[in-house]
């Protein structure tokens, strides 16, 4: 049973991310829930970096053999959420978690709210999947956990616009005046990144002045940007986070209840989707043959992937973003290791082989 606090229109229609690596596909597709996505994802089979006004192509598949696609994550959640409920079970909107008991114990119990009634809901185990800021992990008693963290002084501020995308690949822009990326999320519809302050208030950025930075920030020769109406515009701040163990008791945790990744990797829903499957195999392991090794052993397992993509969105931030703390020495090594990773065969694998993912378990 999914206990979700939003309403259904709400969860299906949230602007989020948008770039499935290929683990990602894959699985989508082997559970029975990636026919749309087949049909409106978008397949890119590269990234450019672009900094000193010049592109540069990291080509996946010459590199890899793989790819990425953006499908957004509003789409995809609408998909899983008909097939949940197609398949027969039970997604309880506007239900509110409040505690638990027991979590140690083979029986947890879920108190809730729904339509103003407080309801028990008794289970084998709890999938703590309710982000940063929900319950599940904040109900785990004191001393069990260590937190590690690193807030970072910018954040993103994102746009989306009706304009049709003006690269048909993303790209991640390095710039005097800080980071930008162009992005997409259909044909019609361009996701646009600019790097700014952590605590910028968004009515400091009419739309004139946001467009005005785009072209600055992404500017390179033979190349347009395409404007059109911002139809969403919020500001994100930046944030690295792992808590560990990941679980206690019969309590699972996953995606951003565990973990936090800058978003510049673009991680986040695929750490996310490898998490619960990690977790999806303990528990068919557990329910056909009452073996517990692998729920065991679920959090040593998906933290030994979750550090080396907490590696890889840290490095591809440090290397994008303009920080305050910043000497010359600082900026120039900056352009430095841009003109490494994109011109060295091993460096744009290893980018390559991290950006379309790395193995699920």
């Amino acid at each position: 049973m999914v206990l979700e606090s939003r309403s259904r229109e709400h969860v299906q229609e949230r602007v989020r991310a948008g770039v499935l690596e290929q683990n990602t596909i894959d699985l989508l597709k082997q559970t029975g829930v990636g026919e749309r996505m087949n049909r409106e994802g978008l397949v890119h089979y590269g990234i450019e970096l672009r900094f000193n006004g010049r592109g540069h192509r990291i080509d996946f598949k010459e590199l890899t053999g793989k790819s990425i696609m953006i499908y957004a994550q509003a789409e995809l959640v609408k998909d899983l959420v008909d097939a949940r409920l197609t398949a027969g079970g039970q997604v309880l909107f506007g239900s509110e978690v409040i505690s638990f008991d027991g979590l140690a114990t083979a029986r947890p119990l879920i108190r809730f709210q729904k339509d103003g009634e407080t309801h028990k809901l008794a289970c084998d185990f709890v999938a703590g999947c309710d982000g940063f800021h929900g319950v599940c992990r904040t109900s785990i008693p004191p001393g069990v956990l260590t937190d590690y963290e690193r807030e970072y002084p910018f954040g993103w501020l994102g746009i989306l616009a009706e304009a049709p995308p003006s690269s048909h690949e993303l790209v991640y822009a390095h710039h005097e005046h800080g980071f930008a990326l162009h992005s997409m999320r259909t044909p019609q519809l361009s996701r646009l990144y600019l790097q700014c302050a952590h605590n910028e208030a968004i009515h400091n950025w009419p739309d004139d002045r946001i467009w005005q930075e785009l072209h600055t920030r992404l500017a390179c020769d033979g190349w347009s940007l395409t404007e059109g109406p911002i139809i969403q515009k919020g500001i994100t701040p930046m944030r690295s986070f792992v808590v560990e163990p990941m679980q206690y008791g019969r309590l699972f945790l996953a995606g951003d209840a565990a973990h936090i990744v800058p978003p510049t990797g673009a991680k986040g829903l695929n750490l996310a989707v490898a998490d619960v499957c990690v977790l999806a195999r303990a528990f068919v392991r557990f329910y056909d043959s009452g073996k517990t090794e692998l729920l065991n052993c679920y959090s040593e397992t998906c933290l030994r992937r979750v550090w080396k993509v907490q590696r890889f969105s840290w490095w591809m931030t440090s290397m994008l973003h303009r920080f305050d703390s910043d000497t010359p020495f600082d900026r120039r090594r900056q352009l430095g290791e841009l003109d490494y990773v994109t011109s060295s065969h091993a460096a744009s694998q290893s980018l390559a082989e991290n950006y379309v993912g790395l193995p699920l378990d």
